[in-house]
């Protein structure tokens, strides 16, 4: 119960916080609960392998919430009917890009087979990338950070690009967020519009599926 009410507390302050600082978007609020629930777990020199077991039943709602994605990706299929092209020709290339710049990146710098299997599925929703690094031989804390960075990344690149480019079609905005952003970048889609929130939900499912039956194929080759 403690390590579920700190962690709910958390949150909460996260989001608190979150909108007090005026919702910057190189500040997310899970990062900011990550940070805080980090400090406190620090400070009260609490086994962390104690919390985590502890805070296991939250972790458990992680597969449930992201099923519940499908409720917005139904609301707008005709619009993903009507795109179904593009969405086939751009998810696989952008979900193996994903993982192949990471990978590349970290073995040049020399990192361990452990720290690649933990970077590959960075750019995957959580539930989905736990199982793909558990199963190539990765540690989850340290995929935890990758998820963490890379979703945070991801959503500040996205609003800053499609300022840049310009791209103001919330269709593209919304895969692009999802598929690149995960969880956090789908959180950022809902803040844009629906439309938006459902082709991130669509980006972030197709790319969930695409790299669990690739990734561990392509790694071990």
């Amino acid at each position: 119960m403690f390590a579920i009410g700190l962690t709910l507390s958390a949150f909460f302050a996260g989001n608190w916080l979150f909108a007090r600082m005026g919702k910057p978007l190189w500040m997310p609020p899970v990062l900011l609960s990550a940070v805080m629930l980090a400090a406190v777990i620090a400070l009260l020199s609490v086994n962390y392998v104690n919390y985590q077991q502890g805070a296991v039943w939250i972790t458990v709602l992680l597969g449930p919430a992201t099923v519940a994605l499908g409720i917005p990706l139904y609301q707008q299929i005709h619009h993903i009917r009507a795109l179904w092209v593009p969405i086939v020709v751009t998810l696989p290339i952008a979900a193996t890009l994903a993982a192949v710049y990471a990978v590349l990146i970290a073995w040049g710098l020399g990192a361990t087979p452990e720290v690649l299997a933990s970077l590959a599925p960075k750019s995957v929703t959580a539930p989905i990338a736990i199982g793909i690094a558990e199963q190539l031989g990765g540690s989850v804390p340290l995929l935890m950070g990758g998820l963490l960075i890379t979703g945070v990344v991801a959503t500040l690149f996205v609003d800053l690009l499609a300022k840049w480019l310009p791209i103001s079609d919330e269709r593209i905005l919304g895969f692009a967020l999802g598929l690149n952003g995960h969880a956090i970048g789908t959180a950022r889609a809902f803040e844009i519009s629906h439309t938006a929130g459902g082709f991130a939900s669509l980006g972030m499912g197709l790319t969930g599926v695409f790299t669990a039956l690739i990734l561990p194929l392509v790694f071990r080759l």
